[in-house]
């Protein structure tokens, strides 16, 4: 009779592992995804109330003045510090812009701000004239948020 020796298994098998690491890129995925659409949908979110905020501001001014202010007024600092008090210059800057800025048509990463006459034409000439307006926010995912004179 032979006597065999067998050696204790220690560690873990080449199939152990991967699957352990198959299971962790998974999760990892998961996380990750859902953390990004979580951003995305606080951003919009923050695009909403920016719009709202600037909105309320507009009216407010419009209530006072009977006109709204042309886009050079609202990039203007001094002019907006004087005439739209309470208005935060960060609610003009898209959470992934770069400018405190509003632009005359919708883009990415910025708010647009479009003023016009009763004709829908421009007022630049004579802002006394501006009766209309319109603030739109580009979305991340697709779609504007989109807010107009009353």
């Amino acid at each position: 009779m032979s006597m065999r020796s067998f050696k204790l298994q220690k560690g873990f098998t080449i199939v152990e592992l991967l699957i352990v690491i198959v299971v962790i890129g998974i999760l990892a995925t998961l996380v990750i995804v859902t953390f990004t659409g979580i951003q995305q949908k606080a951003r919009n979110t923050k695009r909403n109330t920016d719009i709202n905020a600037i909105n309320s501001h507009l009216e407010a001014f419009y209530a006072q003045n009977g006109y709204y202010p042309t886009l050079a007024h609202m990039n203007d600092g001094t002019w907006r510090t004087t005439n739209m008090k309470g208005l935060d210059p960060a609610a003009l800057k898209d959470p992934k812009g770069s400018a405190q800025t509003l632009v005359a048509s919708p883009a990415a990463n910025s708010y647009a701000y479009a003023v016009t006459d009763d004709a829908n034409a421009s007022c630049a000439a004579d802002e006394s004239t501006c009766s209309k307006y319109t603030l739109t926010a580009t979305l991340e995912g697709g779609g504007t948020y989109v807010k107009q004179s009353n």
